[in-house]
């Protein structure tokens, strides 16, 4: 039994002297273009982006006739080297998120067996994925009163995986409250990456102008934690009704 083993770079797959051949690409929705772009990483390319992340990974094989493919994706912390990888898929196409901030390598093993006993190895060049560190900004103000002007109270941020917000008036009601185990909950503005939080209504009804308070919990893909207890000035508002008690 002939063993015959071929390791190629990404660049040269279409070079090769067999026909067997495999162009894995990485696909994810950037969340920081304002219009939703699908962005492809092949091998050998490096692209920055902010968690979660969902990694959509394919292998674009081509399998003649009489051949098999065995496929192995491992996805690893490029600090730590390929030696050690953190996951380890055996499937043709598979998905993963990427929640925490570094940077991260996929990389694509396929093996061809074809009926006599030859086998083939394909190795393109390994994916990079880097995720940038957390940030989180909250204003202390907002107007909603339909003038298309900082009409939502909203926060800026980058990389936020876990958030839990609640919006109190000054007899401690509950106003309005968000949770997000996901933020892909977002949009981008020029820009930057937002959450709304309250679009100043209680009751279907705009509140009363005043003094609000928000409690804000949330994690960054560091690890970092956002604590945020503060007031919320809320001004131009046009309800004639009584606060809610």
């Amino acid at each position: 039994m002939r063993l015959v083993v071929t390791a190629i770079l990404a660049t040269m797959v279409n070079a090769t002297a067999f026909s067997q051949t495999a162009s894995p690409k990485i696909r994810y929705v950037d969340t920081t273009s304002e219009s939703g772009d699908s962005i492809t990483v092949s091998p050998g390319d490096s692209q920055t982006a902010q968690a979660p992340l969902e990694l959509f990974c394919e292998a674009n094989a081509d399998v003649p006739e009489g051949w098999t493919a065995i496929y192995e994706w491992r996805f690893f912390d490029t600090q730590k080297g390929e030696d050690s990888p953190f996951l380890t898929r055996f499937e043709e196409n598979t998905s993963y998120t990427l929640t925490a901030s570094g940077s991260y390598s996929v990389r694509l093993f396929a093996t061809f067996t074809k009926s006599d006993g030859t086998i083939e190895e394909v190795t393109p060049d390994p994916m990079t994925i880097v995720i940038s560190e957390s940030e989180l900004k909250c204003p202390n103000a907002f107007s909603p009163n339909d003038d298309g002007k900082n009409d939502v109270l909203r926060i800026s941020c980058k990389s936020i995986v876990k958030l839990s917000a609640s919006i109190f008036n000054r007899w401690g009601k509950k106003m309005a409250s968000k949770e997000l185990s996901n933020l892909t909950d977002g949009y981008m503005e020029n820009g930057t990456f937002y959450i709304n939080l309250w679009d100043g209504r209680y009751g279907g009804k705009y509140v009363n102008d005043g003094v609000y308070f928000l409690n804000l919990y949330a994690k960054g893909s560091d690890g970092v934690e956002y604590k945020e207890k503060k007031a919320i000035n809320v001004i131009k508002g046009f309800n004639e009704d009584t606060e809610q008690k």
